[in-house]
């Protein structure tokens, strides 16, 4: 009998790739670009333990195409974060692999060249080498984790993960998890269904021994400690929004019920804007008002953001590729991304906490717009 008529029977071809040693090797982890990472990681562990009273913005591109866009994108990323740091951690999103629900372009590291030929081995050294400059700015950056081989790849230089709806009940995401070296947030299933976040959260904190590939490029089992920083991610679903107070305060139930902490990041994008880039602000503003009327839960929002608005179709000749646009789902531009966290950055100054004195008692913690009696 002929082995070929039973192995490998609908593979056309493979090709060898680099080992993740080799590809720190040859652009290795630098100084500068370590600082950064750590120190987003810490203060996002600070806002989560609660800590650190602000809040952190995810905020960029639905998927990085062309890396001298989202290196300029995060340089005015950058000077926008300075402004605002005192009350927002702003963290950028580098978004390298896209799910698909039936087809199409799915990411810079699967097919860097938008063609088709799926070099892979570019797509990992170009995902790599913008990932250094970025935070050798001084900018923590976000992802999305997808593919459990590739955080051997880059994972050093991620602050901040996500799951997302599409995976949310795999449990080999959630094993991994349970392994990330930074806090990662859980998306709820694309029907807008939070259970089984939860229940991907719980998994996650506990210990895991599941297979992968090591940085020699050997298959190997790994055995997790589990990661205690796991958070939900409210996206919105197909047919409804989950960012009203109503379903945070349900949320926000459910943690408690669960022992976990509730500790909430509301999606701006996806389902909560009915895939409406343009109402990004309203949701965002609306966030800002359950903050200011009292949330607690509530640490982290998302946003979905390019050099210019909407998106485009990715072109047979790629020269007639826009520059900054997105090729995925529809973003808005610079300016009302700058406007809108400028006016966030406002609300959240404005909301600041100060003592109440009354008949005796001492009540902490109370927004100053529900005050009515103060001393000092």
């Amino acid at each position: 009998m002929n082995i070929e008529e039973i192995l490998d029977v609908n593979i056309e071809s493979s090709r060898v790739l680099m080992t993740p040693i080799q590809l720190k090797n040859q652009l290795p982890l630098t100084n500068a670009a370590a600082k950064t990472v750590l120190q987003g990681r810490q203060e996002l562990q600070n806002i989560l333990d609660g800590k650190d009273s602000r809040k952190f913005i995810i905020v960029g591109p639905c998927s990085i195409h062309a890396p001298k866009a989202a290196e300029d994108y995060a340089k005015k990323l950058k000077t926008l974060a300075e402004r605002v740091k005192d009350k927002l951690l702003v963290v950028m999103r580098v978004y390298f692999e896209k799910p698909r629900t039936t087809v199409g372009w799915k990411g810079l590291i699967n097919d860097p060249d938008l063609d088709g030929s799926f070099n892979m081995q570019k797509g990992f050294l170009t995902a790599r080498s913008l990932l250094i400059k970025i935070a050798e700015i001084g900018l923590p950056v976000a992802t999305e984790a997808l593919d459990p081989i590739t955080p051997q790849y880059l994972a050093e230089l991620i602050s901040w993960s996500a799951i997302g709806a599409r995976t949310i009940e795999s449990q080999t995401h959630r094993e991994m998890a349970s392994g990330l070296s930074m806090p990662v947030g859980f998306k709820n299933s694309t029907d807008g269904n939070f259970q089984v976040a939860l229940n991907a959260i719980q998994s996650s904190r506990i210990p895991h021994n599941f297979l992968g590939l090591d940085r020699k490029g050997q298959i190997s089992t790994f055995k997790t400690k589990g990661n205690p920083y796991g958070h939900l991610i409210l996206r919105g679903g197909e047919r409804q929004s989950n960012f009203d107070a109503a379903t945070v305060t349900r949320a926000e139930k459910k943690l408690k019920d669960l022992n976990l902490p509730q500790k909430i990041v509301i999606d701006c994008s996806h389902g909560n804007s009915y895939k409406n880039h343009k109402l990004q602000a309203s949701v965002l503003e609306n966030i800002l008002q359950q903050i200011a009327d009292g949330n607690q839960s509530i640490v982290g929002m998302m946003l979905e953001s390019n050099l210019y608005e909407g998106n485009q179709q990715i072109p047979k000749n790629l020269e007639q590729l826009k520059y900054g646009v997105s090729v995925t789902d529809k973003c808005m531009g610079w300016e009302e991304t700058e406007k809108i966290i400028l006016s966030a950055y406002e609300k959240l100054s404005a909301n600041r906490n100060i003592t109440l004195y009354t008949c005796g008692m001492v009540v902490s913690g109370i927004p100053i717009r529900n005050l009515l009696t103060t001393k000092g």
